[in-house]
C-alpha cells in the first residue's frame, strides 16, 4: 500500500481540521512546551531514554553525524499523549455534508479569500510555474493549518522518536525521525523550531519529514526550505510541487458538481443522496495529498468557494435523525440560548453539542443520551 503524505495521521480526525464542535488542535506558534496540555510534554521514561541511546549508537549508519544527533535530541523526551493519541484513533466517518460544513465554512471561505489576497502574487507565481490552480494551493493550506494558524508546536523529534519507541508503527516512525534528523543536518532548520503536531507532520501544509524530503521547494531563494516560517512561501511552494509531481494537470478543473444527468468521465456521489461530482485526473492528484474522497471534494469545493463561486446547489437529505442541516443549526442555537452551549452553530453535532443535549436532556429528568432528535428540537422551540 503506498504511504500518502498524511496516511500515518492526524486526522479532521483524519483530515486535520477544525470545527466549533471538533476537538481542536494546538494552536501555538512557537515551541513553548508551557502552552502544550501535560500529556504532550516531555517526561521521564526510562526505556525511551534506551532506546534513544541505541538509536543513536547505529543513527551513523544512516549518514547522522553526532553533531546533528546531539543537538537534534537536546531537549527532547518522551511524550505520553502522543503515544495515547496514537492508539486511541478511531475509524470516524463523517457525512459528506458534516465534512463540507467543516472544511467550507464561512469562516474557512472568508479567511482564505483574505488569505489569498494577502499572498496572491506567491499563488500567481506558483501556478505559473507548477501549473497547479492557484486556489487550490490556497485550499489545501486552509484545510491543512487555517492558513498558518494552527502549525502545531510539538518537536517533530520528540514526537517521531516517542512514537518509534512505543513500536505500534515503529519502523514507520523511525524513518520519519530518521528524515527529520537530516533535515536538521542540512540546515533547513533548527530543532527548536522543527515542530508539528502530535504525530510529525510539520509547518503551514503539514509535511511528514520523508515527504518534505521528496517535495519541498526554497522558492524564496534562501537556501533553506522553511515551511514552518510565518511566510507560508516555501510551504506553499512545497505542496504546489507535490500535486505537480502527483499528476497535476495544467488547465483542468479539479471536478464540478452535476445535476440527474449523465456527465463524461468519473462520476461519484460519496453521500447517497446528496451531490454527485464529476471528477478528473486532478481530483486524484488531490488524493495523492490524502487519500481521501471527502478531502477532495473538500478542497476543490473550498477553492471554488474563494475563487468567488457559490455553494453546492443539491440539498443534501436528511440524517438518520431525520434532521437537516438548517434542523440541527437551529438545535444548536436553541441549545446555547437554554444555557446549554454548543460552542457554535454549524450544524456539525460533535462532542460539545453531543454534551450540551446531554447536559439538557438530565435537567429535563431525561435519559442523558446526547443524540439530536426532531422531539429533542421540538421541545427546545
Amino acid at each position: 500500500m503506498r504511504t500518502t503524505r498524511r496516511r500515518f495521521g492526524i486526522g479532521i480526525a483524519a483530515f486535520g481540521l477544525v470545527a466549533c464542535n471538533s476537538a481542536a488542535p494546538i494552536v501555538s506558534r512557537n515551541s513553548d512546551v508551557a502552552g502544550l496540555p501535560a500529556d504532550l510534554r516531555p517526561v521521564p521514561n526510562a526505556g525511551y531514554d534506551a532506546w534513544v541511546a541505541a538509536f543513536r549508537a547505529r543513527a551513523t549508519g544512516f549518514g547522522l553525524s553526532n553533531e546533528t544527533l546531539a543537538s537534534g535530541f537536546r531537549g527532547t523526551g518522551y511524550i505520553p499523549g502522543v503515544v495515547t493519541r496514537d492508539r486511541n484513533q478511531t475509524e470516524f466517518k463523517r457525512s459528506l455534508e458534516d465534512y463540507l460544513s467543516i472544511a467550507a465554512s464561512d469562516e474557512r471561505i472568508a479567511k482564505g479569500k483574505a488569505a489569498f489576497a494577502r499572498h496572491r502574487a506567491t499563488l500567481t507565481a506558483l501556478e505559473q510555474t507548477y501549473g497547479v490552480d492557484a486556489a487550490i494551493i490556497a485550499a489545501i493550506w486552509g484545510l491543512e493549518s487555517f492558513y498558518g494558524e494552527r502549525r502545531g508546536n510539538i518537536s517533530v523529534i520528540s514526537a517521531t522518536s516517542t512514537l518509534a519507541y512505543d513500536g505500534r508503527r515503529g519502523a514507520f516512525f523511525e524513518s520519519q525521525l530518521v528524515a527529520a534528523l537530516k533535515i536538521l543536518q542540512r540546515g533547513d532548520i533548527t530543532a527548536a523550531r522543527m515542530t508539528g503536531s502530535w504525530a510529525g507532520a510539520m509547518g503551514h501544509t503539514q509535511f511528514i519529514p520523508t515527504s518534505y524530503q521528496s517535495f519541498a521547494v526554497d522558492f524564496t531563494g534562501d537556501g533553506r526550505r522553511d515551511i514552518w516560517s510565518d511566510d507560508p512561501s516555501d510551504a506553499l511552494a512545497s505542496t504546489a510541487a507535490y500535486l505537480a509531481r502527483s499528476g497535476w494537470v495544467r488547465g483542468v478543473r479539479w471536478g464540478n458538481e452535476i445535476g440527474a444527468g449523465t456527465s463524461p468521465g468519473s462520476v461519484i456521489q460519496p453521500q447517497p443522496g446528496g451531490p454527485r461530482f464529476a471528477v478528473t485526473r486532478n481530483f486524484r492528484a488531490i488524493k495523492r495529498y490524502n487519500n481521501s474522497d471527502s478531502y477532495a471534494i473538500g478542497v476543490g469545493h473550498l477553492a471554488d468557494r474563494i475563487g468567488g463561486a457559490g455553494p453546492l446547489r443539491t440539498q443534501f437529505p436528511p440524517d438518520e435523525n431525520g434532521l437537516t442541516k438548517d434542523d440541527r443549526v437551529l438545535l444548536q442555537r436553541r441549545l446555547t440560548a437554554a444555557g446549554f452551549d454548543t460552542d457554535g452553530a454549524d450544524g456539525v453535532i460533535g462532542p460539545n453539542s453531543r454534551k450540551a443535549i446531554s447536559a439538557y436532556q438530565a435537567s429535563r429528568g431525561l435519559s442523558p443520551t446526547g443524540e439530536p432528535s426532531l422531539a429533542l428540537l421540538r421541545s427546545l422551540g
